[in-house]
């Protein structure tokens, strides 16, 4: 009986202790709380579609644990921005704590609608504000904004998706991928703002898409430009003055704008041109960051080319920067770069003609398989049918 009596004392002390412990005492922030960064910039994002999550990390460089009465957006519940403080989303929060030389992590996204501002381009501004009064600090948010013009699949009654119909497979099923047909008016498009586009855009039999000097055209997961047969796509970028901006190219990319994005291989599909479109004519495009930059399929004896390309690059594809089945190219002071397996491939036979070209393929992402260059008459259907084209001519005049 004497033990507890020597333990219940011990104990009473260890609880009196405890809660005078203190951890569980904060003060009141005075403003000296530093961050990560002076001003958190979410790049560019086109209007109504999201931004990526940026962060920014807040200490407490103090040997006290603080309490941070109220973290806000300046625009309150009207900001385009969203915040996660410490795990909880909101745009307003109140009572933070930080403990002694210890941060927490702010998480940071925006979605803005253009279309009242009504201007192609708007800076979006907000802050994150941290107290009030004499120890009020402030982060500001900045994101660039952009209009675009959206191209998409139709939703359909049944809540599906608009396909297209690409033929029929081994055993007579349907191979379809999801995209939509381009209509009369959507078959230019200008420099007055960027396109961005979901799923295959196909042009149609008869019909000639044209693209103008300057154009940017971006390509969500998966999308690209479908060339039907008897369909035509007509580039017509112009020389630039300015290397960087390249003002007068048309420039074919994915729709991430921000920095990290800028040389990610394979963030969209490829534009491709079916057997039976000829008289394509590309001038001054650059096209980047595809799956495969390009795949140009042919006929037999075909009289008319299949794609001429002049002034063009194709750079940074996951697979193929040109793949070209049985064509007839001619391209001209043109420059296929960097590509995760063949730069330039010319398959299935054909009729190619290289003046001035640049084909150099120095892949940096991971290993690769393929040449630079490779040019064949045959595919391997499977391990016991190969299709073999006797016609194939090629050639290479003041290239590299």
């Amino acid at each position: 009986m004497q033990k507890y009596f020597f333990i219940l004392p011990v104990l009473l002390i260890a609880v009196l202790w405890s809660s005078c412990r203190k951890d569980f005492d904060f003060d009141n922030s005075t403003g000296e709380l530093e961050f990560s960064r002076d001003t958190v910039f979410l790049d560019t994002v086109f209007t109504n579609i999201g931004s990526s999550t940026f962060t920014l990390k807040v200490y407490n460089r103090s040997n006290t644990d603080i309490n941070v009465p109220s973290i806000r957006l300046g625009q309150g519940e009207n900001s385009s921005y969203r915040l996660n403080v410490d795990g909880s989303a909101g745009k307003v929060f109140e009572n933070i704590p930080i403990l002694a030389k210890d941060s927490i992590f702010i998480f940071i996204e925006t979605t803005f609608d253009i279309t009242p501002v009504n201007e192609n381009e708007f800076l979006n501004t907000d802050a994150i504000v941290f107290d009030s009064g004499a120890n009020e600090q402030q982060v500001p948010l900045v994101t660039l904004v952009k209009d675009a013009t959206f191209l998409f699949p139709s939703e359909l009654a049944d809540g599906t998706t608009e396909t297209l119909l690409l033929g029929l497979d081994a055993d007579g099923n349907e191979v379809r991928i999801e995209g939509f047909i381009l209509e009369e008016e959507q078959l230019n498009f200008t420099n007055e703002k960027p396109y961005v586009i979901y799923g295959y855009a196909a042009v149609p039999d008869g019909e000639t898409l044209t693209i103008d000097a300057g154009a940017r055209v971006h390509f969500h997961e998966n999308s690209g430009i479908l060339v039907g047969s008897g369909g035509n796509l007509v580039v017509n970028g112009a020389l630039s003055t300015d290397s960087e901006l390249l003002e007068n190219e048309v420039i074919f990319e994915g729709d991430r704008l921000e920095p990290g994005f800028a040389d990610e291989p394979g963030q969209w599909g490829t534009v491709w041109i079916v057997p039976g479109s000829t008289g394509n004519l590309i001038n001054y495009l650059t096209i980047k960051n595809a799956t495969v930059g390009m795949l140009a399929e042919g006929v037999q004896d075909q009289g008319v080319p299949t794609v001429v390309l002049n002034n063009t690059q194709i750079h940074n594809s996951a697979s193929v920067n040109l793949w070209a089945r049985n064509a007839f190219i001619e391209g001209a002071n043109s420059v296929f770069g960097n590509a995760g397996n063949i730069s330039l491939y010319c398959n299935l036979g054909g009729n190619y003609s290289f003046v001035h070209t640049t084909i150099a393929n120095y892949w940096r992402n991971g290993f690769r398989n393929g040449a630079a260059l490779q040019l064949d008459n045959f595919v391997e259907v499977n391990s016991t049918e190969i299709i073999s084209n006797d016609m194939v001519q090629a050639n290479f005049v003041n290239s590299i």
